[in-house]
C-alpha cells in the first residue's frame, strides 16, 4: 500500500510505502536518510522528555549507524542526563582494547559526546550466563521506550541470526554463536581484516527484548542489505528472516536510501 504523510521533521522521503504495521521511508542516498532518522528520534525524544522524567534507549552499533548517529549528536535541545541507554549486542572474546567491539563504537559515536545520564554496557568478559542475567535484569526494570536498530546482510536483527532468532524466546540476553553470512559481513564492512579475526560468539537481545521498545527506528543503508529488505518486507515473517517480524511491531519505521531499497517489487 503506498502512502504519503510528512515525517515528524518536514522532510518527506522520495518514496514511502506500509508493510502490514511497519513504515517504510525511502531516502534518496544514506545521508539523506540518517538525518531523517535522526531527527525523528529527536523528535520522539524531546515529545517522552516532556511526558517523562526519565527515558530508556536501546542502540545498534554499526558502520550502517554512523549518518543517524552523527545527526544525532548534532540535534539541541535534548536533556540527555535524564536518558538511560542500553546497546544491543557485544562480541565474546575481543580484549577491552579492541575498537571493534560495540560498546566501544557506541562510546565514539555517541555516548562521550553528548553524556547520556546512565550507559549500561554489555561485558563480554564477565561469565556468558551471569552477564546475560545481569543485563537482562537492567532491560527489564522499566519499560524500553525506543530501539534504534539496524538489519544484517542475512535478516538478522542485533545478533539474532536465521539459526539462533526466536520470535518466542523466553530469554531477554543469550548468549549465540554467529553464523558465517554474518561473520563475512564484519568483513564486508571493514570492521576485520578478514574472517579468522570475527569473533565465533556474541552476546544480544533477544527478538522479544527488542520487539518490547515502545518505538523502533531501524536505519538499513546500502545495497549490500537490498536481498535482506526484501525478504524482510515482501517474504514470509519467519525466523528465516528474523527482521520480519518488524512488520508486527506497533510503532516501528523503517529508513532506507535508494540503495537498500532498490526496485523491490522485481528484486
Amino acid at each position: 500500500m503506498e502512502v504519503i504523510y510528512m515525517s515528524q521533521h518536514g522532510m518527506k522521503p522520495v518514496q514511502e510505502e506500509i508493510r502490514d504495521r511497519l513504515r517504510v521511508c525511502v531516502h534518496d542516498h544514506r545521508g539523506a536518510m540518517g538525518k531523517a532518522a535522526a531527527a525523528d528520534i529527536h523528535a520522539a525524544m524531546k515529545r517522552l522528555l516532556a511526558e517523562k522524567e526519565r527515558i530508556r534507549i536501546v542502540f545498534a552499533a554499526a558502520p550502517s549507524q554512523n549518518e543517524c548517529l552523527a545527526a544525532l549528536v548534532q540535534s539541541q535541545g535534548l536533556d540527555w542526563s535524564r536518558v538511560t541507554a542500553f546497546h544491543m549486542d557485544e562480541y565474546i572474546g575481543l580484549p577491552r582494547s579492541a575498537p571493534q567491539r560495540f560498546g566501544s563504537f557506541l562510546s565514539r559515536s555517541l555516548f562521550d559526546r553528548v553524556s547520556p545520564g546512565e550507559v549500561h554496557l554489555l561485558d563480554a568478559m564477565n561469565d556468558p550466563e551471569a552477564e546475560c542475567e545481569r543485563y537482562g535484569r537492567l532491560i527489564r526494570e522499566s519499560p524500553i521506550d525506543m530501539v534504534v536498530l539496524g538489519i544484517g546482510e542475512n535478516g538478522h536483527i542485533a545478533f539474532n541470526d536465521p539459526p539462533v532468532a526466536d520470535f518466542a524466546d523466553p530469554l531477554w540476553v543469550k548468549q549465540v554463536k554467529l553464523d558465517l553470512d554474518c561473520r563475512q559481513q564484519q568483513v564486508n564492512d571493514g570492521c576485520f581484516a578478514n574472517l579468522e579475526e570475527v569473533p565465533k560468539y556474541a552476546l544480544t537481545l533477544t527478538i522479544p527484548a527488542l520487539m518490547s521498545g515502545a518505538q523502533l527506528f531501524c536505519v538499513v543503508p546500502g545495497a549490500s542489505k537490498r536481498a535482506a529488505v526484501q525478504r524482510a518486507l515482501y517474504g514470509e515473517i519467519s525466523e528465516a528472516c528474523p527482521a520480519s517480524i518488524l512488520r508486527q511491531h506497533p510503532d516501528c519505521t523503517l529508513y532506507v536510501d535508494r540503495d537498500s531499497y532498490g526496485d523491490i517489487r522485481n528484486g
